[in-house]
């Protein structure tokens, strides 16, 4: 297998809406700020994919538009997925793994402020013609829509209380919507907002991009000094009937995670795509997780959550990590569909 590593990563101010820019105008600056960060231009990169939704933008082939961000000239070579940018990023290791591409430009976005998200989202879980199109609307009603009593059973101790780990969100990233943390009791006093989720319980609606360069070993070098390299990577599949299978655990994490290597040597980071937080519960047990790994430094997606662009975050996430040198080795994790119906991992390590 061909090395590759993430050699860049760039992200917009995360905001609850920015109707002052348009798509193009939200996603232009993040691109140019991740080529520029390794000198390179857009004739410098062999393959762009990008991840975004044509139903969030409410127009077919919407990422046509887009592609003004990177400019008329000179021609490229492009393709898109209708989900998740993590996505297109695993299309672009693949093409680099093929021998087509020695570099690639990924990118995920979204504008989710200007439409009615959670009202959206919920129609599309009720259809399974657009649960399979729609891959990437997790929000309120999808969620806890089921109603079923084992994951209220899930979202609590033994004792009754409900368990809702509340890390400092944000706090590690700059780049985050929302920031910042509230005593526990505080939190608990809260209404439900859909049983058993209260606001807290749930990722914000979030305007933002991100832009990630990946390069096969040689160039990988000539741009950076630590080059954040892509040592497993592996997607999987649940069922798309809700009813099918038990909303309290995500196999296909477990299995990813065997195939992807994740637990071939020590993990010092993981960022884990969990819009609400019994969800993070779900991903720490499935990927046995220990209290030595540093989880979602960033605040994860309940500190922003661009749609199609969250779970790329968080490969940018552990990849800044490992080239910045604080760790040698984590994972990250992405997730399409409603209740962690398809999972990627990606495991990254630096130069030892």
């Amino acid at each position: 297998m061909r090395k590759v590593a993430i050699v860049s990563v760039a992200q917009s101010d995360h905001r609850r809406a920015v109707p002052e820019l348009n798509e193009v105008e939200m996603v232009q600056p993040v691109i140019q700020a991740a080529l520029e960060k390794v000198g390179a231009g857009i004739a410098d990169i062999d393959f762009t994919c990008s991840g975004s939704s044509d139903y969030l933008a409410g127009q077919a082939f919407s990422f046509v538009m887009t592609l003004d961000a990177l400019g008329a000239w000179p021609p490229i070579a492009e393709s898109h997925v209708e989900m998740d940018g993590a996505w297109a990023l695993y299309e672009a290791w693949l093409k680099i793994q093929a021998g087509h591409a020695q570099t690639a430009l990924v990118y995920g976005y979204s504008k989710a402020s200007p439409g009615d998200l959670p009202t959206g989202a919920e129609s599309a879980a009720r259809s399974l013609l657009l649960l399979a199109v729609v891959a990437r609307l997790d929000r309120d009603g999808g969620v806890a829509g089921p109603g079923d009593d084992r994951l209220r059973r899930h979202h609590r101790d033994r004792d009754g209380a409900d368990r809702t780990p509340q890390p400092d969100r944000g706090a590690g990233e700059p780049h985050a919507q929302l920031k910042g943390s509230a005593p526990v009791e505080e939190l608990l006093a809260c209404e439900y907002i859909c049983d058993p989720l209260r606001r807290h319980d749930c990722a914000p609606i979030t305007d933002g991009a991100v832009a990630v360069v990946l390069a096969a070993d040689e160039p990988a070098r000539e741009w950076v000094d630590r080059p954040a390299w892509l040592t497993g990577i592996d997607h999987r599949v649940d069922s798309h009937n809700f009813g099918a299978r038990d909303i309290t655990s995500a196999p296909s994490v477990a299995l990813a995670a065997r195939n992807a290597g994740v637990h071939d040597g020590p993990l010092q980071v993981a960022e884990l795509c969990a819009p609400f937080t019994h969800q993070e519960m779900i991903l720490r047990n499935e990927l046995s997780l220990g209290e030595e790994v540093q989880v979602n430094p960033s605040g994860g997606a309940l500190a922003a959550n661009p749609i199609m662009g969250a779970g790329l975050i968080r490969l940018g996430e552990v990849a800044d990590r490992i080239m910045s040198g604080e760790v040698d080795r984590g994972v990250a994790h992405a997730t399409s569909g409603h209740l962690l119906q398809q999972n990627l991992l990606a495991v990254m390590e630096g130069d030892r």
